[in-house]
């Protein structure tokens, strides 16, 4: 199994709207992916309440079969859809993936 970790920062304002409401559709778009892109075995996404130097801001949690059903998300189209809004609208990401056996 396949263990993809993503978390962001939020610019203050981006795409007409404030800070907290692109993260309640940056939240939604991610969970709506769990429809539309096949290999998504389970996602998850939340907002972090730690308000540490080092924490991010809104973190996706996601687990897929193998590392073949990852990169399939990674290129759907849905998911670049997805993407492009959330790049738009964040400052900065962290990314992890790693295998579970």
């Amino acid at each position: 199994m396949i263990k993809h970790i993503v978390a962001w920062d939020f610019k203050e304002f981006a795409a007409g709207n404030d800070k907290e409401k692109n993260m309640k559709i940056a939240k939604e778009l991610l969970e709506d992916l769990k429809g539309k892109v096949p290999s998504i075995r389970m996602i998850e996404v939340g907002f972090n309440f730690n308000h540490s130097e080092f924490a991010k801001e809104l973190v996706l949690y996601s687990e897929f079969d193998d590392e073949e059903g990852l990169n399939a998300y990674q290129v759907h189209d849905e998911h670049q859809k997805v993407a492009a809004f959330i790049r738009s609208v964040t400052k900065d990401r962290i990314v992890a993936d790693y295998e579970v056996k």
